[in-house]
């Protein structure tokens, strides 16, 4: 999953999304160096995405893409993924986008020297941009594919994207539903889980 469902999977607790935000650059153990709460959403991060990576949903999804795009084309369902729950937002949310995505950066700024060197980096650009408000359409995720493609000096082809979610929309759209509502209660399960183990 890409960074809006990571975050909001991560419940109210402002640590767990924190460390759920950070995992990617959080290697090996070294997650035991940062606080429990920060631990457990690192832990629920790496959780999520083998959930993910082997649900037959998501690689329904990313077959689709495959042919075309290849080993990135898990990194593109990602990202579509985010539009669908940023664009149906409300029916996972009782807080508006807008508002929800205000806090969380926030909280970043609240807890910015515990993040890692990249995150610092990339954060101003995140905040200005509003990257999460702007996954709700398809300009926007057009962005961020965009911005994805540039990362991999334009081998990946990821810009062009748009024209599979575009052609696929409702498959796209009923395949996160269906699976994200599974994926909220493997998270609450493994939030409860974490939180009696470590």
């Amino acid at each position: 999953m890409n960074y809006l469902a990571h975050i909001y999977l991560s419940g109210d607790d402002d640590l767990v999304t924190i460390g759920n935000f950070i995992a990617d650059g959080i290697k090996g153990q070294r997650y035991k160096n940062y606080d429990r709460d920060i631990q457990i959403g690192i832990l629920l991060h790496r959780h999520i995405d083998t959930f993910t990576d082997s649900h037959k949903t998501v690689r329904q999804s990313t077959k689709r893409l495959h042919k075309k795009y290849s080993h990135y084309s898990g990194i593109i369902v990602d990202i579509l993924y985010d539009h669908f729950l940023a664009k149906n937002w409300s029916k996972y949310s009782e807080t508006p986008l807008k508002h929800y995505v205000e806090h969380f950066y926030t909280s970043l700024n609240d807890n910015y020297e515990v993040l890692p060197a990249r995150i610092q980096k990339m954060m101003p650009y995140m905040i200005t941009d509003n990257w999460l408000l702007s996954y709700a359409t398809i300009e926007g995720i057009s962005k961020v594919l965009s911005g994805m493609n540039q990362r991999t000096k334009n081998r990946s082809g990821m810009d062009e994207a748009v024209i599979e979610l575009e052609a696929f929309y409702n498959e796209f759209e009923e395949e996160f539903t269906s699976f994200f509502d599974e994926l909220i209660r493997f998270s609450k399960e493994k939030i409860t889980e974490l939180r009696t183990t470590l």
